[in-house]
């Protein structure tokens, strides 16, 4: 039994089984974006959590997808235990730095993946026009009103910029108010409402998107630590060259 253990372990901690599952997943995600533009079934999943469009759609579309979350859980395995028995086997090295840095860079590439895990069994997308006055439900249970939707006009007559006010409600009590614009979106409660454009004829209306994403941090946070260690292990590596010249 302990021999087997030890034998799934030196396989999963392999550097090969790495290699060979990033290829595997490589041609799972290649055969996938060339079916995905001629099933009509994939149109949902830009408005729908990946697990739970995954639910409802036939597995004849979407084994594919199934292998690659399963190939994903095992590069993840394998990514942890190569940088657990990396750690193990060079404990001892002068440099630290030179040790961790491809650890961060590990470290950063599991925040992303968490990040992509919590945004497929948790995000919401929609997308609407409103008007003064309209009211948007949000997926929190609160509802957002659109109180003014503004432009900013040139001489000309071309519209250089447009914002709206919104203000959130939940049970007949003000939450909060805010306003939005093309390039500053307005967040409550981890929703993201964004002013895509407007229109004034015959009255003005905007074309509201409402996001949820609670994926979002952790990606931001995987992506830094993904640049500390890269920017890191390089600059630790250009260092050693030029001490050897």
């Amino acid at each position: 039994m302990i021999g087997m253990v030890k034998k799934i372990f030196g396989v999963l901690a392999s550097l090969r089984t790495g290699i060979w599952l990033l290829f595997s997943l490589i041609a799972m995600l290649l055969y996938g974006s060339l079916i995905m533009p001629v099933r009509e079934e994939f149109q949902a999943l830009h408005t729908t959590p990946l697990f739970e469009w995954l639910y409802d759609s036939p597995a004849a579309v979407t084994w594919w997808l199934f292998g690659a979350i399963v190939i994903l859980s095992l590069l993840t395995a394998n990514t942890v235990l190569c940088s657990i028995e990396s750690l193990l086997r060079k404990r001892s090295a002068r440099n630290l730095l030179l040790v961790i840095s491809p650890q961060v860079i590990h470290i950063g590439f599991l925040f992303v993946l968490l990040a992509h895990l919590l945004s497929s069994y948790d995000s919401f997308q929609g997308m609407g026009q409103a008007a003064k006055g309209t009211t948007l439900q949000l997926p929190n249970g609160s509802v957002a009103i659109i109180d003014d939707i503004r432009a900013d006009i040139d001489p000309a007559g071309f519209i250089n910029d447009w914002s709206a006010d919104v203000r959130y409600m939940s049970g007949g009590k003000e939450l909060a108010k805010d306003s939005m614009r093309p390039n500053s979106p307005s967040f409550y409660d981890g929703i993201g409402l964004y002013i895509k454009t407007v229109r004034f004829e015959p009255f003005p209306v905007a074309l509201i998107q409402i996001s949820r994403d609670p994926g979002a941090p952790w990606a931001l946070v995987g992506g830094v630590l993904f640049l500390i260690g890269m920017t890191t292990l390089l600059v630790l590596k250009i260092r050693m060259e030029e001490a050897v010249q």
